[in-house]
């Protein structure tokens, strides 16, 4: 008989926050290749932001099952690293004297409609992220990124209401051997 204490974990493939976070990821590392010169210590600072925010979001959903607090920790982890990827392009195109996209412009709300698709991915931004103006580029990835963390913001309160609702493992294992206990001492058991 299961005590059934260690909730259901590790769907991280589901996660919204993950699949946008894989494009993110990817979309980095083809970015860097293109326009930094590969011995460029940014280069390796950015894929590792970027890999930091993707796999972060893995180990909180595989430790979620016996630590809540691992789990919104590693979110919030990759949340952070997201947010100092998110600089490091906008200090490349500061840098190169070019604008961040304001909400209205033409091109960031067609970002928004294909980020409404629930099976978007990396070729669903192909166009963006593989155009040949940095411009466009750069302002595809920090939309991205900025969606990604929004995504990354909702699911840490999330994670805290549910660890308010529901408490961590040692109150379920609390819960699991009060239970037992009173199926035990049952009179007429």
């Amino acid at each position: 008989m299961s005590a059934d204490f260690i909730p259901p974990h590790g769907g991280y493939k589901s996660l919204l926050s993950y699949r946008k976070a894989t494009v993110v990821y990817d979309a980095t590392v083809r970015f860097c290749a293109r326009f930094f010169d590969r011995r460029d210590r940014t280069v390796d600072q950015m894929v590792q932001a970027a890999r930091s925010g993707k796999q972060n979001i893995i180990e909180g959903s595989l430790a979620s099952g016996t630590s809540k607090k691992t789990e919104i920790k590693l979110t919030n982890v990759a949340r952070a690293s997201l947010e100092e990827l998110l600089e490091d392009y906008r200090d490349f195109m500061r840098s190169r004297g070019i604008a961040e996209w304001p909400r209205e412009h033409p091109y960031t709300r067609r970002l928004r409609e294909l980020n409404r698709r629930s099976d978007a991915d990396y070729e669903t931004f192909r166009k963006g992220i593989e155009h040949p103006d940095p411009a466009i580029v750069a302002n595809m990835i920090v939309g991205l990124i900025k969606v990604t963390n929004y995504l990354l913001d909702r699911q840490i309160v999330r994670l805290e209401e549910d660890f308010v609702q529901q408490g961590g493992l040692s109150e379920r294992m609390t819960r699991a051997r009060l239970r037992q206990r009173q199926r035990t001492t049952r009179p007429g058991s």
